[in-house]
């Protein structure tokens, strides 16, 4: 579960609900979402912001120990968030590598044990440029070089963004291309592909796109890049949602997952498509925090099905 919302973004999201974005609203936030019973089941991991590595739950515990005992490994989002990448207009690349390596030394003494670098790069004319993908790849590589160096696997996450009106092939050229550059840069830097973790979209239609693929085809286009372009060494691949409806995220993945033996590991990693629910019920009051963990924990159930191919719409009648 991707609980690594900045301080903006989660503001935007309790927005919503008229929600204050305050510290203990954010505390008390995840603190019901990592403490959702039997959530172990379907969530093997949790990647945190730095303000919630640092909180406790209600109970006094450390988020990362809570996380821990509860059979969940805790990790950490690293990278700084992105900027304008000078003389490409419209185009940005990820910071935060100043002063990474005492970063993730504080990281591990605080419990976790993965982190995380995403990069986003938009589709548009003549977007993303070779610049653009080149210099998100290099800082990819030099993270995960570190973060493997601090004793802590890295999860490499290059997001090509649903955002516009491109059709399913325009976004499967763009990622394979984006998925090779990573993977050569990774290399160049000596990291171990097989102590590493690829977070990455699936290969869908813009979100303005007039006509949408299918299911069936974005696994078929999904699979068709990743087998192209990533490595069999790396164990795991995890999907972001990106943007994709809960319903749409949970079915595409169930679609990708049933395509028969892949070299690697198949499964997810949602925020909003896992969260949405569980914040809506929530509202961030305290009386609405066992239908908000329900909310989670049908979430959370769906999507592992889908992860082993095995999920249905009649499992959504199944809360």
């Amino acid at each position: 579960m991707a609980a690594d919302e900045s301080f903006p973004t989660i503001a935007r999201r309790f927005e919503d609900f008229k929600i204050p974005s305050t510290e203990e609203n954010r505390r008390a936030y995840r603190d019901m979402l990592f403490t959702t019973p039997g959530l172990r089941r379907f969530i093997s991991g949790v990647i945190l912001f730095d303000e919630t590595m640092r909180q406790r739950t209600q109970r006094g515990e450390p988020m990362p120990e809570a996380l821990a005992r509860r059979g969940m490994v805790p990790g950490i989002k690293v990278d700084g968030g992105t900027a304008a990448l000078a003389g490409f207009p419209g185009e940005k690349v990820t910071q935060g590598l100043d002063g990474l390596g005492d970063r993730l030394a504080e990281y591990r003494r605080l419990g976790a044990r993965f982190t995380k670098w995403r990069a986003v790069l938009a589709i548009g004319r003549g977007m993303p440029t070779r610049a653009c993908v080149a210099a998100n790849a290099r800082m990819h590589a030099l993270f995960a070089a570190l973060s493997q160096e601090a004793g802590l696997v890295p999860i490499v996450e290059p997001e090509v963004l649903m955002d516009g009106n491109h059709t399913i092939d325009r976004c499967e050229a763009v990622t394979t291309s984006v998925l090779e550059t990573v993977f050569d840069a990774l290399s160049e830097h000596g990291v171990v592909l097989e102590h590493m973790l690829l977070k990455t979209g699936m290969v869908l239609s813009g979100g303005d796109c007039p006509a949408p693929a299918g299911s069936a085809a974005v696994a078929e286009a999904t699979v068709r890049c990743l087998l192209r372009a990533v490595p069999a060494a790396v164990p795991g691949i995890v999907f972001l949602s990106g943007g994709q409806g809960d319903r749409d995220a949970t079915e595409h993945l169930n679609s990708i997952c049933r395509r028969g033996p892949l070299p690697w590991t198949v499964s997810f990693s949602y925020g909003r498509a896992l969260q949405a629910p569980a914040l809506k019920a929530w509202r961030g009051s305290p009386a609405r925090i066992a239908a908000a963990q329900a909310a989670l924990r049908h979430r959370a159930c769906c999507n592992g099905l889908a992860a082993r191919g095995k999920y249905s719409v009649r499992d959504e009648r199944g809360r």
